[in-house]
C-alpha cells in the first residue's frame, strides 16, 4: 500500500516514513505542501498522512485545495494543536481522522487501517477470499486456518488483488502501488511476484488477462 506523507519536521518525518516501511508501506515523503499537490496530481495514493503546520500553504488548505479537486484518497490529519475547534476545521476541511501529536507509531498505523477499511466499505479488520483471510495489521496470510508463509511484496500483491477482485490490474497499477519514489523495481519483479503466490496458494487464484494484466475473479 503506497502512502504520501507530507510533513516538513525532519525527526518526526524520518521516524513516521521509517515506521510506515517496516509495517509493510511504500512511502513517499515530502516537506511542502506545494509538493504534496504536485505528488497527489502525479501518483494515485491509497493514505495520505498530513501535517496541519505546513510552512506556506497549510495542512488545512491543501486539503481543501485536494477535496475541491475531486481527490478522495482517505487522509489522516497530524497536529500540535488539539482543541475542538482545531479538530472540527480538520474534519470539516475533509479530513477521514485526526491524531494530535506526540503520538504512538502503533496508533498511527491502526487509524491509517481504519481509514483504509471504512473508504473500502469493509468493517471487519481482517480481509477474506474464498479459504482465504489476511490480516493487514500483522501482514500474516491464512488458507483454511493455516499460516501461509508470503513476504512483505507477496503479501502486498495479494492483497491489492483482493480488495480489487473482478478487476484487472495491470502490471503498471501492481507496480505503482508497491514501489516508492527511488525503489528499485526488477523488470519482471511483478510476474515473480505472482508465480509465487500460484505456488504457495493454487495456480488457480491469480487469472492472467492476456495483454491486460492480472485479476482475482469476483468472490466465489
Amino acid at each position: 500500500m503506497r502512502v504520501l506523507l507530507i510533513e516538513d519536521d525532519e525527526l518526526l518525518g524520518d521516524g513516521i516514513a521509517s515506521g510506515l516501511r517496516l509495517a509493510g508501506y511504500s512511502v513517499d515523503w515530502v516537506r511542502s505542501g506545494e509538493d504534496g499537490a504536485a505528488a497527489s496530481a502525479l501518483q494515485a495514493y491509497a493514505l495520505i498522512v498530513l501535517d496541519v503546520g505546513l510552512p506556506g500553504m497549510s495542512g488545512i488548505d491543501l486539503l481543501r485545495r485536494l477535496r475541491n479537486g475531486g481527490c478522495v484518497t482517505p487522509v489522516l490529519l497530524l497536529t500540535a494543536r488539539d482543541t475542538v475547534g482545531d479538530r472540527v476545521q480538520g474534519l470539516d476541511a475533509g479530513a477521514d481522522d485526526y491524531l494530535v501529536k506526540p503520538f504512538d507509531l502503533d496508533e498511527l498505523q491502526a487509524r491509517l487501517r481504519a481509514i483504509s477499511r471504512r473508504a473500502q466499505g469493509r468493517a471487519t479488520p481482517l480481509l477474506a477470499y474464498a479459504d482465504l483471510t489476511l490480516d493487514p495489521a500483522a501482514h500474516v496470510c491464512h488458507r483454511d486456518g493455516v499460516a501461509v508463509e508470503l513476504t512483505r511484496r507477496e503479501f502486498s500483491v495479494l492483497h491489492l488483488l483482493i480488495e480489487h477482485c473482478g478487476r484487472v490490474m495491470t502490471r503498471a497499477q501492481i507496480e505503482s502501488a508497491l514501489y516508492a519514489w527511488g525503489e528499485e523495481i526488477e523488470s519482471n519483479a511483478v510476474e515473480v511476484h505472482v508465480h509465487h503466490l500460484r505456488r504457495k496458494l493454487g495456480a488457480a487464484l491469480i487469472r492472467t488477462v492476456r495483454g491486460l494484466g492480472y485479476t482475482i475473479d469476483a468472490r466465489p
